[in-house]
């Protein structure tokens, strides 16, 4: 995704268009591994030296309260983060720390039906994950 794209994001979600902003989700989507905050500043340090930590972590918080990104939590305690806002699950492992998205919608039909069978009440199944 171009600096343009990312600018459009931003502004479309009422955020102000920064180079901190554009260069924060740039690094989330060209990494597309689920990165940790350490690995996005990581990266974006290489092209952006003077950016703070703390930076980054607003930034990352703002965000997800805007939802253009997610949060993932893994079994480690680790928080990831997520590009991809489409309805998806993920599935880790837990020997490479790998998160990978998964898509199925046979799947989603079996879990909205299974929660149904239980009286499960949620928002939306694809809000879980199977780490």
């Amino acid at each position: 995704m171009h600096a343009k794209e990312i600018a459009y994001k931003l502004s479309e979600k009422g955020l102000r268009v920064t180079p901190q902003r554009i260069a924060i989700l740039g690094a989330i989507i060209k990494l597309n591994n689920h990165p940790t905050a350490e690995n996005i500043i990581e990266y974006i340090k290489k092209n952006h030296p003077n950016i703070s930590i703390g930076t980054v972590y607003k930034v990352l918080d703002s965000f997800v309260e805007n939802n253009l990104i997610k949060k993932v939590k893994t079994e480690s305690g680790i928080m990831r983060y997520d590009p991809l806002q489409s309805g998806h699950h993920h599935l880790y492992c837990e020997e490479t720390d790998r998160i990978e998205d998964y898509e199925d919608e046979k799947l989603d039909e079996l879990i909205t039906d299974y929660f149904n069978k239980k009286g499960i009440k949620t928002l939306t199944f694809k809000t879980f994950n199977f780490i």
